[in-house]
């Protein structure tokens, strides 16, 4: 697998005070199994559908215990010139460019609207070992209640072109790398409580997204939205056991007509 093009998701990965709990859950709901936790590096544990990397989970450091979350990971070059066009751009370097081991370097971000990023450099470790398929990442969106500072923010940082969808109803942009979709941004209507802060929600692919639904909501998941089809596939959003948002697609059941999307200049 080749090194990906810069601002291309390639990871992902959640903090749980439960780790145990969250790699029980997981391997229900989406067929995951896990290796062996890694104690040189804070007892990360990598997920794995299919044998093909896909995930990790990683219990907080002392001191950032708190809500669990879904941090995903975009592609660069290089790091430190990342962290520089966040901070020219209005936002907020989290966690200082670190090398991790020979796997690649890291940093975490939050943009001018509040979403936490991160941005990773592979080095041995290159990302995803599959995506778009039963088990993997396949998609993500920004959530945010200030579209106009994402808008500005994610194609300064990274080379997106963005388009944005002819549909009254909602307030949707997607971003470009060439002629891939790589990521879409949402805002945030009132019908999101003001406790829930903006955020970045992954998508997994499932073969089934009403079984997957129903495995998730019996091991205490909630249900959030959804299932619903649309044009994409049928999805549904929920929070697992312990508040960590994320969403689950079926991409071949699609219904509808595909949006139409214009591009901003």
């Amino acid at each position: 697998m080749a090194v990906q093009p810069e601002g291309t998701p390639c990871w992902a990965d959640a903090m749980f005070g439960d780790v145990e709990g969250a790699k029980s859950f997981y391997g229900d709901v989406l067929g995951w199994t896990f290796g062996e936790s890694s104690t040189e590096y804070g007892n990360y544990t990598q997920a794995y559908s299919d044998g093909k990397a896909v995930a990790a989970v990683v219990p907080p450091m002392p001191g950032q215990e708190g809500q669990s979350a879904w941090c995903l990971y975009f592609a660069s070059p290089d790091v430190a010139a990342t962290a520089g066009k966040i901070r020219d751009n209005g936002g907020e370097v989290l966690m200082e460019p670190m090398q991790v081991g020979d796997f690649g370097s890291m940093l975490l971000a939050r943009d001018p609207g509040g979403v936490v990023f991160g941005v990773w450099q592979a080095g041995v470790h290159e990302g995803f070992e599959k995506t778009g398929e039963p088990g993997a990442y396949c998609w993500a969106e920004v959530f945010t209640r200030d579209p106009a500072k994402a808008d500005a923010f994610f194609p300064a940082v990274f080379p997106y072109r963005a388009q944005q969808l002819e549909d009254e109803a909602i307030d949707f942009r997607i971003f470009n790398l060439g002629d891939e979709t790589v990521l879409g941004r949402m805002k945030m209507t009132d019908e999101f409580p003001p406790e829930v802060a903006p955020y970045l929600n992954v998508y997994f692919s499932v073969d089934d997204c009403d079984a997957a639904v129903t495995r998730a909501t019996e091991r205490g998941g909630v249900l959030r939205l959804g299932p619903m089809d649309s044009p994409f596939g049928r999805f549904a959003t929920l929070s697992d056991p312990q508040g960590a948002a994320f969403s689950v697609v079926d991409l071949t059941t699609t219904k509808g007509d595909m949006p139409k999307a214009s591009d901003v200049s």
